[in-house]
């Protein structure tokens, strides 16, 4: 490969999201990151949503989420978990 920088797709993006939000991503694969939110909203706005729902799910406590709630998430979670037609 050429020292050209190729763009990332969406997929490859959402792919690569926790690594860039955890500062683990490489020098170029950074650049690629960047390069392609600088250009695409959507992307721009999913990294948003997930920065907010970091922060916000951080100041969750288990005990704050109604025993009804957290039964119907982990229900939901083990479905989806379990659905073997969901991206891998």
């Amino acid at each position: 490969m050429s020292g050209i920088a190729v763009g990332l797709t969406c997929q490859e993006l959402a792919e690569l999201i926790t690594d860039y939000l955890e500062g683990a991503l490489t020098r170029r694969q950074r650049a690629r990151f960047k390069l392609h939110i600088a250009g695409c909203r959507n992307c721009r706005r999913y990294v948003g949503q997930m920065r907010t729902t970091i922060a916000v799910t951080g100041r969750i406590r288990a005990e704050d989420i109604p025993a009804e709630v957290r039964d119907e998430l982990l229900t939901a979670f083990r479905s989806w978990a379990a659905d073997p037609q969901r991206p891998r």
